[in-house]
């Protein structure tokens, strides 16, 4: 008989089951380990007395996941024959591990306060990856060699075999902190704390610093308004809950080994005045974060603003090294009850293998796809130096990146919506679907191909005070009133008019609100506490959205005293109606049997909740490995 331990996991990157794998291998142990579709199955030789040891440091020193919600275990017939192996055939770009941060700061550890601290499993060893296959000479430390302890650690069992890039204080990466003409290096484990020391003080004291991280350039700033793109990173794990209003799926989510960033409400009262209701936070991730924040904890520093940035700014104090680094959105994590989904990021969901698909070569969004032998490997362009493929599908929008007698130009909401059949295996099937990421549109997927039932409509200011006032009986007067009574909306309308705006720019311009995008619509919506919103006219003219009667209902609204709040919910509320209608509308049409909802704007709490509730007879098919919003569209490329 086997002893059975099931991990339950929809996420299909081997990351838990590699380290599963490795903690198995240190104890010698025979096991079969195996990911299916929603689950790990580690079947173990029920009968070795090492097997309790074990099961015990995997229950002490697994990463936790916030993609992993339970375990179980039982026994199996049959009995493994060899120890479990494990490749890496790709960098991650996680969070560090618990084992990983112990160690970072441990004194006696050869890797005290050594920011480049990871395992084969953890940590931000994509920003060094230069180009396939993942070996060190294909990386950004090919000239720094191993020193012999690191390089035994990579040839032994436990969690550092066939680490990549292994390194220590003996044979690392030196740091330098530069303040105006002054430089100040850290290559052992005194000078590196001393560093972040300096860091940390300087922090408090008003300046800024700009640190080159594993994860790329991040500006730490102190500040009394989170500028868009800025992010809370939160340095003190005990006072999380005391700064914001968190239920338990997103407190475990912070502190999970993808260290996400949410969109959370505040609950302390001096952070709302300073920042607004809700803001993006974080915790730290990789090593050059957490000795910064560990440092800011001791100063008494529970928070601290930062904004990623590709490229080095200015700022007061520099921390640098001399390696290049590649860069990654940050994956952005959504959480409403019981439904978690990435909203948006590369990190994380990539690099990654689906172990299906086309002969197709996929290209969107900077992302990949490429066709082998194993299935399909998606990663940024860069790092592939060539590939063979029968077809090339590429996003319409984008210049052609290859030369393809065979190429295709394909559309964001198509690519998005097969991503999601594909990632749920729903070939053959029907399935209707909306995408929201700018306009709305609606598809619809017979078994074979996917057919836009109701094409996005785009949207444009050009004229739009005069379509108005055409709209229908009574819509002069409105636009009457705006032109006398009301200056400065009317203004808007003339921006609105004048300038290339979408149209979420368009009605945060029109709800009067400081950040005009759809970010800033959300955020204003999440403000509303109560129930029940007003409907907002999405009037359909031959099944396609109307934006001309969707804004005048809100300028309606506002010249009768509404305020952007409660505007801001119903405009959800209402698209959320909008949406459910319509889907229900072509599912029973088409006879389809699953419903798909991708495009990151479904990532907000008010529009989610709604079409939930409205929805709740059929499930909902969304991405579960990959992003919602535009990255995804590198998946589905390859299937169209």
């Amino acid at each position: 008989m086997a002893f059975a331990l099931e991990l339950i996991t929809p996420f299909s990157q081997p990351t838990i089951k590699n380290y599963v794998i490795s903690i198995i291998r240190s104890f010698g142990l025979k096991a079969v380990v195996h990911q299916q579709k929603n689950k790990i199955i580690c079947a173990f030789d029920k009968s070795d007395e090492k097997l309790q040891g074990c099961l015990e440091v995997i229950a002490n020193t697994l990463p936790a996941s916030c993609f992993m919600s339970s375990s179980q275990h039982y026994e199996l017939e049959g009995e493994p024959e060899s120890i479990p192996d494990f490749d890496v055939e790709y960098p991650p770009s996680l969070g560090l591990c618990p084992s990983c941060q112990k160690e970072m700061f441990d004194p006696s550890s050869k890797r005290y306060y050594y920011p480049f601290t990871h395992c084969t499993h953890c940590g931000g060893q994509y920003g060094f990856f230069e180009k396939y296959p993942y070996l060190r000479e294909n990386t950004a430390l090919k000239y720094l060699v191993p020193c012999p302890v690191c390089e035994e650690e990579s040839k032994s069992f436990g969690r550092r075999e066939k680490q990549v890039l292994n390194s220590c204080h003996s044979c690392g990466i030196p740091v330098k902190l530069i303040h105006k003409d002054k430089e100040r290096y850290a290559n052992d484990a005194g000078s590196f704390r001393t560093l972040f020391e300096v860091a940390a003080k300087a922090l408090r004291d008003g300046k800024t610093l700009l640190m080159k991280t594993t994860m790329g350039y991040r500006l730490f700033e102190r500040l009394d308004k989170l500028p868009q793109g800025s992010v809370l990173m939160l340095s003190n794990a005990m006072k999380i809950t005391d700064y914001c209003s968190l239920i338990n799926d997103e407190f475990n989510a912070l502190l999970s080994i993808e260290r996400p960033i949410l969109h959370v409400a505040l609950k302390d009262e001096a952070l709302r005045e300073t920042f607004g209701a809700s803001v993006d936070v974080k915790y730290p991730d990789e090593g050059f974060s957490i000795l910064l924040a560990k440092e800011l904890s001791l100063l008494g520093i529970d928070f601290i603003a930062y904004t990623s940035l590709e490229e080095p700014c200015e700022a007061d104090f520099v921390m640098d090294f001399d390696l290049e680094l590649n860069h990654q959105s940050d994956m952005r994590l959504f959480i409403n009850k019981d439904i978690k989904f990435i909203a948006s990021g590369e990190r994380v969901s990539f690099p990654s293998r689906l172990a299906y698909g086309a002969d197709t070569l996929s290209i969107a969004h900077g992302l990949v796809g490429i066709r082998d032998e194993r299935g399909v490997l998606f990663d940024q362009i860069g790092r592939f130096e060539s590939a063979s493929t029968l077809k090339v599908n590429q996003l319409d929008s984008e210049t052609p990146a290859v030369e393809s007698a065979n190429f295709h130009p394909i559309s964001a909401d198509e690519a998005s919506f097969m991503s999601v059949i594909a990632e749920h295996n729903k070939f053959g099937t029907k399935v209707v679907g909306a995408y929201f990421e700018g306009e709305p549109s609606f598809l619809y997927y017979d078994g074979k191909k996917v057919i836009r039932v109701v094409p996005p409509k785009h949207f444009s200011g050009s004229g739009i005070i005069e379509e108005m006032r055409g709209l229908r009986e009574g819509s002069d007067r409105l636009i009457e009133s705006v032109e006398k009574n009301h200056p400065q909306l009317h203004e808007i309308l003339m921006r609105i008019e004048n300038s290339n705006v979408n149209l979420f720019e368009a009605t945060a311009m029109i709800l009067g609100l400081p950040e005009e995008s759809f970010e800033g619509v959300v955020k204003e919506a999440l403000k509303f506490i109560g129930k029940g919103g007003l409907q907002i006219d999405t009037k359909v003219e031959d099944n396609r959205f109307n934006h001309v009667a969707f804004l005048a209902s809100i300028i309606s609204y506002r010249l009768a005293g509404v305020g952007s709040v409660y505007l801001s919910y119903s405009i959800f509320e209402s698209f959320g109606d909008y949406f459910s209608e319509l889907l229900t509308e072509i599912k029973g049409k088409t006879k389809a049997t699953d419903i798909v909802l991708c495009g990151s704007y479904f990532a907000g709490q008010s529009l989610f909740s709604r079409l939930q509730r409205n929805l709740k007879a059929t499930p909902i098919l969304m991405n579960r490995s990959y992003p919602i919003g535009k990255e995804n569209c590198v998946v589905g490329g390859v299937f169209l």
